[in-house]
This record gives structure tokens, C-alpha cells and sequence, in this order.
């Protein structure tokens, strides 16, 4: 399916299980293989862990799973949908057991299928699979860790119903500029998959993201020594360096100076440090004593730069001084130097950067005890349906039933930058038109009714750039830390190869 692209509510965590393909490598970290060992020693999976426990507002971009950036970072990567049923006049291999997963079996046509997709992903790339049975062997592999990382999120209580695996078609559907579910259906049967198992995969995508997501997230932390380095890296400001401006008065020694000549001139240069010290002006005494090119003329001064633009034995020498202290005299191949601090601070200037905003408003319904998720949906769809009606406001509704702090500003969140909600508010959030409201979306916070009221491109601020540049490493970080989470999941799991029938 050339065009239709395969980008469930997972954002970020949804590319990784399916990306690598382009790599030839698995994504859950393949590299070593379990063997077959007897059934009595299979291992149990970890053992439950409580749940992190929701802020009572939008989360803030530090804390929460950047969805545009973040995700980059904003959006996730296009992912193509499951791979159609091959077409072949060649009789149908026989379907077999190639794996057990703890107790569950693997088949050799999810195996197939699954290689189907690979091909026609690196297809559409351009490159070249690998040779079929290391494409096999890294396909089922990887079906392993999503199987044995599956059964992890069942055993600790993670689900996903129909309302929500709805709403991930949706996005699936507007994102590939299809009108409706049922539209999405139809490209996808066009293809040769059936609906059911299209379903299938998408319900298990949404389950893998939400387990990564509860797995990983809260343990990522990004230090502003981090930020600032990723921004040079980026971007090639200087940002985070310090910046100097110095004088100097040189006292030259000839390369075929003496001893006596030589101790003379650095009883010269010990005279120009004294005589500043006590408060004589050191663009007077670079003029009389100064033998740098100029002879002092411009005052000694050499002008604002970055430290590492100033030879390092000046930078070492006046490391430790402070401004308008007298430093010397220093000796390199060419003289003695005296030196003045005459300015240093730190570079935070960065370039300018522009990203789209969007200036949303929503109503937060709680669930809980007292509301559950789907009596908390019906309310929220009987808010749409009374707005779409004319019978009240966006506003008015926010106000008088929203559960969060934005309820008293008629749920307006401001500004936004890509990846300061949570994925599933921002996917939704971005398929709205400027004003229109959207259906019921469910988050770790409740159920939201999101209306977008505008949207524009912005120049950042240095701290906004910075915060940005935080949500890309977060990013960064928590591919790392799935990638040695999955391995340690997959460790956990028994796991038994089987021969294919003779």
C-alpha cells in the first residue's frame, strides 16, 4: 500500500518496533538468541509495578512524553501499514508453529507477513533487503519481543478498548487523508489484509506504546549541561563557552637572547605588571612598554571572542582572575606577556529558530471512582453535541464542568510548542481544523474535548529553544533506554524454537 501510512497513537514508541527495518536490524535488541531450554524453567515475567501517579493539569514539556517532538520532535516517523497477503499462482506454504513465547505459539505466516512488510518498507526506501533467511531470522526475532513484551503489559493489567483503538484508526485515517474509518477499512482491504487482523496489529501497537511509555518514561532525565551541549552540536552556536576580552602588553625576547638579556626584559615586563597593579592606566603603559605589532596603539586590547580563539596559555593564565585583574608576567616563545581580564561572560546567544504554534482550548473530565471512562466519554460527546448545536460555548462548558486549572480561562492552554501534551491530545489536536472540536479523547489524565482556536509559526526564545532542545533528547534517551528495557524483557521470556515439518 504505496501510500497509506501506518502511523498509530504510539508517535514516537510505535516507529521503533517497525523502523528498524530499514536497518536490517531488530529493534528489541536481537543480539543474542535463547536458547531452547525445558518448559519447567520458564521464567516469570516482572513483577507488577504501581502506576505513576497523573498531574492534576496538562503535563509540562519536561515532565511529560513529547508527542511532536517529541516527538521529534514532534511527530512520529511514517511507518507503512501491515504488509498485504502476498499474491502468488504458487500453492500457499502450509502454516506452522515456528516459536513459543513462554506458551504462546508464533506461526510461520505471521513470520511471512511480517517479512512482507520489511520488503516493501525498504522498498519504498530504495534499499535492498537482506537475503531472505536473515530478513526470516530478524523478523521472527522481533516478533518474540513484541510477543513476550505483550504479554508483560496483560499480565500488569494494560488494555486497550474499542473507544481507544477507534481513535487510533481515526488518526491513522486523517493522517493518510482518508475521510473515515471505514474508508481506511476499504484501503486496507484493497490491499489484502482483512480488517480484523489491520485491527489486530493497530490494538497491539496502541498496547506496546502505552507499556513503553508507563515503562520508560519516568525514569529519563535530561541535565542543562546536556541541553546545551545538544544545542552546539545542532545547531554550531557557541552556546554554554565563555567569552573573554583581554589586553596585553608584550615585552618581546629575541630567540638569541642571553640569560642576562632574558632576565632583564622579564624585570621589564615584572615593572609594567607592578606599575598597573597600582592603578596606572594599561592602555598608557602598553603604548610605552608594548612590542606586539602595534605597539600598544589600540591600548593592548584584543577584543571579545570565544575563550577557545585565545591561546590556551592566556585562557589557563587568567582562568582563575577576575575582571580588571592584572595577570604576568607570562612567558611563552615569544615574550613575556602581561594581561588584563577586561570582560568575560557566558555565550547564550542561539540562532533564530521558527515552529508552528497552536492555541487550544479543552475540558478535562476526571475519571475515577465517582466517573467512569465511558460515562465520562458519553458527557464529553454530549458537550460537542450542545456546542455544535448553538445551545452553549466552548467556554461556558469549560468553565462550569472542566476538572483543571484552565477551567476559569474557558479551558484556553495558551500557545503551544510541538510536544508539550501528551501523544494522544496532540494527535488529536493536530487533525483539528482552526475551531473545530473534536471527538472524546482518552489520556492519562481523563477525557478531553480539544478545540484548536488558531494556529501560527513563532521565533523562539532562547529558553523556548532550549525546552525544545530538552524534548529532542528526552527522545534521544528513551530510544536507548526501550532498547535495554526490551532486551531485558525479552531475557525474562522462555522461549522454543520449532523445526519447520518434514
Amino acid at each position: 500500500m504505496p501510500g497509506l501510512l501506518f502511523r498509530v497513537v504510539a508517535a514516537r514508541w510505535l516507529f521503533l518496533p517497525l523502523a528498524c527495518v530499514a536497518l536490517a536490524l531488530p529493534a528489541q535488541a536481537q543480539t543474542t538468541t535463547k536458547q531452547t531450554q525445558p518448559a519447567t524453567k520458564r521464567a516469570r515475567p516482572a513483577a507488577k509495578k504501581p502506576p505513576a501517579k497523573a498531574p492534576a493539569r496538562k503535563p509540562a514539556p519536561e515532565a511529560a512524553p513529547a508527542a511532536a517532538p517529541a516527538a521529534t520532535a514532534s511527530a512520529a516517523a511514517p511507518v507503512s501499514a501491515p504488509a498485504p497477503k502476498p499474491v502468488s499462482s504458487a500453492p500457499r506454504e502450509a502454516d506452522f508453529i515456528v516459536a513459543v513465547v513462554n506458551t504462546e505459539p508464533l506461526t510461520n505466516h505471521e513470520v511471512r507477513a511480517r517479512m512482507a512488510r520489511a520488503q516493501r518498507q525498504l522498498a519504498e526506501r530504495s534499499m535492498s533487503a537482506p537475503p531472505s533467511d536473515q530478513l526470516r531470522k530478524e523478523m521472527l526475532e522481533r516478533l518474540i519481543a513484541e510477543r513476550a513484551q505483550l504479554q508483560y503489559a496483560r499480565e500488569i493489567g494494560l488494555k486497550v478498548d474499542e473507544a481507544a483503538l477507534a481513535q487510533a484508526e481515526l488518526a491513522i485515517a486523517r493522517q493518510n487523508q482518508l475521510d473515515s474509518i471505514e474508508e481506511l477499512h476499504r484501503r486496507v482491504q484493497q490491499e489484502g489484509l482483512t480488517v480484523a487482523e489491520f485491527r489486530a496489529d493497530v490494538r497491539n501497537q496502541v498496547l506496546l506504546a502505552r507499556l513503553r511509555e508507563r515503562e520508560i518514561e519516568p525514569k529519563l532525565k535530561v541535565t542543562d549541561a546536556e541541553v546545551e551541549a545538544y544545542i552546539r552540536e545542532q545547531t554550531g552556536a557557541r552556546t554554554g563557552t565563555v567569552d573573554l576580552n583581554l589586553a596585553m602588553i608584550l615585552v618581546a625576547v629575541p630567540e638569541d637572547s642571553s640569560a642576562a638579556d632574558t632576565a632583564r626584559l622579564q624585570a621589564r615586563a615584572a615593572e609594567v605588571v607592578r606599575r598597573a597593579r597600582a592603578g596606572e592606566d594599561f592602555a598608557q603603559l602598553a603604548l610605552e612598554f608594548s612590542d606586539a605589532n602595534n605597539r600598544g596603539r589600540d591600548g593592548g586590547v584584543l577584543g571579545l571572542r570565544a575563550a577557545d580563539r585565545y591561546p590556551e596559555l592566556f585562557v589557563q593564565s587568567t582562568e582563575r582572575a577576575r575582571v580588571g585583574e592584572i595577570v604576568g608576567p607570562v612567558r611563552s616563545a615569544a615574550g613575556f606577556h602581561v594581561l588584563k581580564v577586561l570582560e568575560r561572560k557566558q555565550n547564550k546567544e542561539l540562532p533564530e529558530v521558527r515552529i508552528p504554534q497552536t492555541r487550544a482550548r479543552h475540558i478535562l473530565l476526571r475519571v475515577g471512582p465517582t466517573q467512569g471512562e465511558q460515562v465520562a466519554r458519553d458527557r464529553a460527546a454530549d458537550f460537542k453535541r450542545r456546542i455544535q448545536a448553538g445551545q452553549a460555548s466552548f467556554e461556558e462548558l469549560a468553565r462550569q464542568y472542566s476538572q483543571d486549572d484552565s477551567a476559569q480561562d474557558g479551558g484556553d492552554l495558551g500557545w503551544a510548542n510541538p510536544g508539550q501534551f501528551t501523544p494522544e491530545f496532540e494527535r488529536a489536536m493536530n487533525s483539528l481544523d482552526v475551531r473545530q472540536v473534536s471527538d472524546p479523547v482518552v489520556t492519562r489524565f481523563g477525557v478531553h474535548l480539544i478545540r484548536v482556536d488558531d494556529r501560527r509559526e513563532q521565533v523562539l526564545t532562547d529558553a523556548e529553544q532550549r525546552l525544545l532542545a530538552r524534548n529532542m533528547l528526552r527522545e534521544r534517551k528513551a530510544q536507548e533506554a526501550f532498547e535495554t528495557w526490551a532486551q531485558e524483557v525479552r531475557g525474562r521470556a522462555y522461549v522454543e524454537y520449532r523445526d519447520p515439518p518434514r
